[in-house]
């Protein structure tokens, strides 16, 4: 009985087989099926290949929810150089609370204006990667992507002693504020903080070494992420007037970044700049010096990077392969059919007539009547 329900068994999985075999007796081979078949190996395995590179390829995904971490600081990354000595400049920050926020965190490093080749040349890198930026804002996934722990983002200490006199202050370094707008500013005169308002002493600075030509080197807000360009890094002002106000308006965004090779919680901004000369008889009132008012944005961004999971990619190699094989199979059998045809039409071939011999026969039955 067990023998029997077997049989039963191996008969009825026989009756399910979806891939019948054809004996190779009743196959019949041809150089077109072969040169079809080449070629569809072929591009099988180019689109297999292709594939797989877009397997291993990732893309950065966008979220974007309302930013209710209200309490926190928000810290600010400066790296600045000013055209004027470092004890006639001051820079602190004002929040709209009207909280002076102390700069213990900033340092002030006497430099030379002159800049060498290396660090010309890269600024000059910073500037075309800030334009491709702005015109191509997909190249911004490539840098997420990429960034690498030890790249460098801000400019490097001097190391070797340079014979020009220090006429610039680089300041940098970091400070913490209040997540309320506020407003960064380098201008004459050291800050002084007491209770009834906010001033700096500018009264012992003569008015002729005013000059507040600048570059910035590195601008950040949130956690350092090394190999991130932001829209300030290498940007640089130069001015011939004593009297001159640079101002940038920045909106903060915060962003949690989520990446293979990094993952932390840093802030985007966008800028715009303006600049003016003080003249207060022609009503242009205000302060020269170094001005950069931010707010933050109440949305926050969290940027993940994707990858394609498995059983997609397995699909869609089996997509690939079995399209290939039955769109081959399909375009070489209507070929085939258009081919005879054509052949049948004009008589080629197979199809041509074959010719007809006609042979003459001879009677040999001999004759019963001799002579």
């Amino acid at each position: 009985m067990r023998r029997l329900y077997r049989k039963k068994a191996l008969s009825l999985v026989k009756e399910l087989d979806a891939f019948p075999k054809v004996p190779e007796s009743y196959v019949e081979t041809t150089a077109s099926g072969g040169t079809v078949s080449l070629i569809a190996f072929t591009a099988m395995a180019l689109l297999a290949f292709f594939e797989f590179f877009v397997y291993r390829d990732t893309w950065m995904k966008y979220e974007y929810e309302v930013d209710k971490d209200f309490s926190s600081k928000l810290r600010i990354n400066i790296d600045i150089t000013v055209a004027m000595k470092c004890q006639h400049v001051g820079a602190d920050i004002l929040d709209l609370a009207e909280t002076m926020i102390t700069s213990n965190g900033i340092q002030y490093e006497p430099v030379s204006r002159l800049l060498s080749f290396l660090l010309h040349y890269r600024l000059w890198t910073l500037l075309l990667i800030q334009n491709r930026l702005r015109e191509e804002h997909s190249l911004q996934e490539v840098l997420y992507k990429s960034v690498l722990k030890g790249a460098p983002t801000a400019l490097p200490p001097r190391e070797v002693a340079t014979s020009e006199p220090l006429g610039a202050c680089r300041i940098h370094g970091h400070v913490y504020v209040n997540k309320v707008a506020g407003n960064f500013h380098i201008t004459v005169g050291k800050p002084i903080h007491h209770p009834r308002g906010h001033a700096h002493i500018a009264a012992f600075v003569s008015h002729d070494t005013y000059n507040f030509s600048h570059r910035i080197d590195h601008f950040s807000f949130g956690e350092e992420i090394p190999g991130i360009i932001n829209p300030l890094d290498g940007t640089e002002k130069v001015t011939t007037n004593n009297n001159h106000m640079f101002q940038y308006f920045i909106t903060v965004v915060p962003t949690k970044l989520h990446t293979s090779k990094v993952s932390a919680d840093t802030h985007q901004f966008s800028v715009t700049e303006r600049e003016r000369v003080i003249n207060h008889a022609a009503g242009s009132h205000g302060v020269s010096g170094i001005f950069m008012k931010y707010d933050t944005s109440s949305l926050m961004v969290t940027v993940s990077e994707q990858h394609m999971p498995l059983w997609q990619f397995l699909v869609r190699l089996c997509g690939i392969i079995g399209g290939i094989f039955s769109t081959t199979g399909m375009i070489h059998g209507f070929v085939g059919f258009c081919f005879d045809i054509v052949c049948c039409r004009f008589k080629l071939g197979t199809y041509k007539p074959k010719e007809v011999r006609h042979c003459t026969s001879f009677n040999l039955t001999p004759n019963p009547n001799p002579s």
